[in-house]
């Protein structure tokens, strides 16, 4: 079997869709496998333990979580030893292509799925859609969904005027309404930032008895980048996989953002743009307190104290 660090130690920056399929076939070896799926798509097995993440992610957004070019599925991989399946696809298609359907029908018809202890399905956005759509083909599964959306029928979500170009693509059709697809799933968590307005509409209509739904207040749009930066987006698969994830311990987990620097900064700024002294004062003391922060936290400090204090002078 192909070694682990040759797969993951797999430099696959810069490569254009045909090169980068044709490398990471080449890492993966007798490992496992690459499938085209048409100029769109792809898929990419890699078979180690017998947990396995499928995971679907978009090929011009694989720099963003890892420096190597690699699929985020090989950091559990590397980690834990799971087996891995990565749906590939060049942009948001959010996976509604016939040749999609009928290789997730040929899994089902072969029994792929069985053969595994476990089976996690994940993705964000377009691809927490697909993520929840294609969980159906594993009865049983668990699924991971950052900011997904239920469907772009403009018949059910006409009010979501982001994806225009989506709208002549059918949602109604196989693994179709995402909601209705995790009905089979064993269970799912939803993370979403509720002041995105459309997110958190299509984060309504997942509100299923076996979906947990969890806030995290201002990451907007970039819940997967900065999850992945504090370390924390492996950790709640793992406590996914191990039964352990729930309200609870994802608000422990969560807390890694008070010292994240990616996270505090722009909440500072977003307070003074708003100009909420009396927010700015408790907020830069804590970050100060807790030695999180330098001086444009004491000056934004210094600045709002002295605001205030005119105000009641």
């Amino acid at each position: 079997m192909q070694d682990m660090s040759d797969i993951t130690g797999t430099d696959l920056t810069g490569l254009d869709w045909q090169d980068w399929l044709g490398r990471a076939e080449e890492a993966v070896g007798d490992a496992g496998y690459m499938q085209p799926l048409g100029s769109a798509h792809a898929a990419l097995f890699c078979e180690r333990r017998p947990v396995l993440l499928v995971s679907f992610e978009t090929f011009d957004r694989l720099d963003t979580l890892s420096d190597k070019g690699q699929p985020f599925g090989w950091t559990m991989m590397q980690a834990l030893g799971w087996s891995h399946l990565c749906l590939l696809s060049r942009g948001d298609t959010w996976f509604r292509d016939a040749l999609v359907y009928g290789y997730f029908d040929r899994l089902v018809d072969d029994g792929f799925f069985d053969e595994f202890e476990q089976v996690i399905f994940y993705g964000a956005g377009a691809c927490g859609y697909a993520a929840a759509a294609f969980s159906v083909a594993a009865p049983g599964a668990k699924v991971l969904m950052l900011r997904p959306q239920a469907t772009l029928d403009p018949r059910v979500t006409e009010w979501d005027d982001r994806y225009l170009a989506m709208r002549r693509t059918s949602f109604t059709d196989r693994y179709g309404y995402a909601p209705d697809m995790l009905d089979a799933a064993a269970n799912a968590v939803l993370l979403y930032d509720p002041e995105i307005e459309l997110d958190a509409m299509h984060s309504a209509l997942f509100n299923r008895a076996n979906v947990l739904r969890f806030r995290t207040r201002h990451l907007g749009y970039s819940i997967e980048e900065t999850l992945a930066r504090l370390g924390v987006l492996p950790r709640i698969l793992a406590q996914l996989s191990a039964d352990k994830l729930s309200r609870h311990s994802l608000a422990q987990l969560w807390r890694a953002r008070r010292d994240d620097q990616g996270y505090l900064f722009p909440l500072l700024r977003r307070l003074m743009a708003e100009q909420r002294d009396a927010l700015i004062v408790p907020f830069c003391r804590n970050v100060l307190d807790r030695r999180c922060g330098g001086p444009r936290y004491r000056n934004a400090l210094n600045a709002a104290e002295a605001r205030l204090a005119a105000q009641h002078g």
